[in-house]
């Protein structure tokens, strides 16, 4: 199928769910962080969708490592914001976001911060 799904497994059987539906959650869960400008793809992902291929959802990264689930966010914060007060709002919306809708309680959230975002 090509997509990546974090599975559950417990004596009634498994539960899976892809990793887009929790990108998509996580972009959610950002938009309503105050200070947040945008999210931001890296460069493989840039060049991915100018050759028409599928990307990973923008400036989202979800894994599951060890039994745990990694969230990788890229966002562009904006200008006049304290970088590291909404860095810090955008970890724990979204820890509480996976959490609370996979029921895993292991997660990390590493929040990257790729430029500023100034008012035209």
């Amino acid at each position: 199928m090509g997509e990546n799904y974090i599975t559950c497994q417990d004596e009634k059987g498994s539960i899976n769910i892809s990793e887009e539906v929790i990108s998509s959650m996580v972009r959610s869960a950002i938009s309503e962080v105050d200070g947040v400008a945008g999210l931001s793809n890296t460069a493989g992902a840039e060049l991915a969708e100018l050759i028409g291929l599928k990307t990973v959802s923008k400036g989202v990264k979800v894994q599951f490592v060890d039994d745990r689930i990694v969230v990788d966010v890229i966002i562009t914060v904006m200008y006049g914001c304290n970088i590291v007060n909404v860095a810090k709002k955008v970890q724990d919306k979204v820890m509480t976001v996976v959490q609370s809708t996979t029921g895993i309680e292991q997660a990390e959230v590493n929040v990257h911060v790729s430029g500023i975002a100034f008012d035209k």
